[in-house]
């Protein structure tokens, strides 16, 4: 995966949101925080949540984003910092997500909560995030239907709820050190139905705990969940338990967070080796494995490139003519289906090139300058092109 670095850190302001039912913001260039209020029939006022852009939100009007939600607010802090470090380089391995968190003490969002707590059955919660803040977030923000919701302790454990209840309204959950004793939103008497009837997308589950002091009173309940979740989860679903003990209990949400982002976006940082289960079925299936995670893991486009080169790479390195001409065909393959992408022009370039077809080397390496903006990429294509250009030259001075 090329990674492509992210230029220029804006100075952060804080913009009100006005109109209970209007989601209009005025923002200037240098702006990345802004607050957003949602109504609601189930509320009396509007709630204000606090939102901050990606970096790049302001420049690249055609991009669109994954949105991490969170109920703590005081968690806004450290995902923004960890986002911030962990996406500036290439979006790897964080992809560039707008972080929302919730108000600190709004008494109607507390009910809401309390009541999901409380009552079984009570949806009221799960419908506000369904029917008014979510949406509210799509209207307003360039989102690519992406979501990722976080929590600690209580709001993890709503987490565990909303994935049970309703998981169609996150892609992903992060869950670390939940609260599941004494009945917490009936998440361990619900689970075992729930989860087995679970239908729809692939949905992601990272829960986490360690064993510490503050801790111990809900390890009986986290083992209780963890095995709920062996015997009842349906492939759909992608699980990952993690125990981190031995370490504080305060650092739990951002180990969880970590781990969580690394495990969540894998599939499309980690390029498929030649020798992977799926490229050794060829071209064709790596192309249908890319096409799954992007229209149903996902939900937006990943990118087969780099895996086709590397089996392309792979199949022109044993040296035969035979398996030239292979790797040749998927590289040909990688442009056709991504007739736009640099980095599969540059790599039908260089197969040209190894094979002295330098004019076409050259047609390939001018498309690959035509489809990218980065200054070190410009200077690599035209320092190629000038190669092959004298490749040819000299060709034709020894004619």
């Amino acid at each position: 995966m090329i990674k492509q670095f992210i230029v220029g850190l804006a100075l952060m302001l804080t913009l009100g949101v006005s109109g209970a039912d209007s989601y209009a913001q005025s923002t200037s260039p240098n702006d990345l925080n802004t607050t957003l209020n949602v109504n609601s029939p189930l509320l009396e006022k509007p709630i204000s949540f606090t939102v901050t852009l990606p970096p790049s939100y302001l420049e690249k009007n055609d991009k669109r984003y994954v949105v991490m939600f969170d109920f703590h607010p005081r968690s806004h802090a450290y995902l923004n910092g960890m986002h911030d470090w962990m996406s500036h380089n290439g979006e790897w391995p964080w992809l560039e997500t707008i972080i929302i968190t919730a108000p600190d003490g709004d008494e109607q969002l507390g009910k809401l909560k309390e009541l999901a707590i409380e009552e079984r059955g009570n949806t009221q919660l799960l419908d506000f995030m369904q029917q008014a803040l979510l949406p509210a977030i799509d209207k307003q923000y360039r989102t690519n239907g992406f979501r990722i919701m976080n929590g600690f302790t209580g709001n993890a454990g709503l987490g565990l709820y909303t994935l049970i209840n309703r998981p169609e309204l996150f892609n992903a959950y992060f869950v670390a050190s939940p609260v599941l004793s004494k009945d917490f939103a009936y998440v361990i008497k619900d689970a075992p139905k729930k989860l087995a009837a679970m239908k729809g997308k692939p949905r992601f589950l990272f829960m986490s705990t360690s064993d510490s002091s503050f801790e111990q009173r809900q390890l009986e309940s986290f083992a209780t969940m963890e095995q709920t979740i062996k015997d009842n989860a349906v492939p759909m679903l992608d699980y990952h338990i993690r125990r981190f003990d031995g370490t504080y209990y305060m650092t739990q949400p951002i180990l969880a967070t970590a781990y969580g982002i690394e495990l969540l976006f894998n599939d499309i940082h980690q390029v498929l080796t030649a020798d992977s289960e799926i490229s050794r079925q060829g071209p064709q299936v790596i192309l249908d494995h890319y096409k799954y995670l992007s229209d149903d893991k996902y939900g937006f486009e990943v990118p087969a490139t780099d895996s086709l080169i590397a089996l392309a790479e792979a199949e022109t390195a044993n040296g035969s003519l035979d398996a030239a001409e292979k790797g040749l065909a998927i590289f040909q393959l990688t442009v056709k289906s991504y007739p736009d992408s640099p980095t599969a022009h540059d790599a039908l370039a260089a197969a040209y090139a190894d094979a002295e077809e330098f004019e076409l080397a050259i047609k390939h390496q001018k498309l690959a300058l035509d489809n990218t903006q980065h200054p070190f990429w410009i200077n690599r294509y035209s320092e190629r092109v000038n190669k092959y250009q004298a490749a040819i030259d000299e060709r034709s001075n020894n004619l």
